[in-house]
């Protein structure tokens, strides 16, 4: 699927005395791939896709950051018991982070402005792709949920 963008000539057959050649589509799909509604592992030490889910933006503050200024905060800590999965962490400033310490937002009164989300597939794509085609966008925005905030705003790359 998509844009052909390299062309392969091999061979001249000896039967018809044509040159073969294998055009290359910018899409290609693998059978038996990961389907595009899975969701996905939270990634172990890169916060990168944890960061572009929330848009760069602390959720309990409501301030944009670069990364240096920004962490991973279980919203359930860890300590008592959370889990480091999608749904239980937030992007966090470096301050509202060492504010809310080892408590829930509810102890420590900072509600989250957003409710976390483990990002399907074809989001998880989106998230981690640094360079995109366009005819690659099309199709994995057909696959993002209706629901999916990037299924109309495709994060930037900080």
């Amino acid at each position: 699927m998509g844009d052909i963008v390299y062309r392969v000539r091999g061979g001249v057959s000896r039967e018809t005395g044509e040159r073969s050649m294998v055009e290359v589509p910018s899409i290609a799909v693998v059978a038996e791939a990961r389907h595009p509604g899975d969701r996905v592992p939270l990634p172990r030490r890169e916060n990168r896709e944890l960061y572009q889910r929330d848009e760069w933006t602390c959720l309990y503050c409501g301030g944009r950051f670069d990364r240096r200024e920004l962490s991973r905060d279980h919203i359930h800590p860890l300590s008592l018991g959370g889990l480091d999965r999608w749904e239980n962490v937030a992007t966090a400033c470096r301050r509202c982070n060492r504010l809310k310490g080892g408590r829930t937002p509810e102890e420590a009164r900072m509600p989250l402005l957003a409710v976390p989300y483990a990002p399907v597939h074809a989001e998880w794509m989106v998230l981690t792709g640094r360079n995109i085609r366009g005819d690659q966008m099309e199709i994995l925005r057909a696959h993002l949920p209706r629901t999916s905030p990037l299924r109309f705003d495709i994060p930037r790359i900080a």
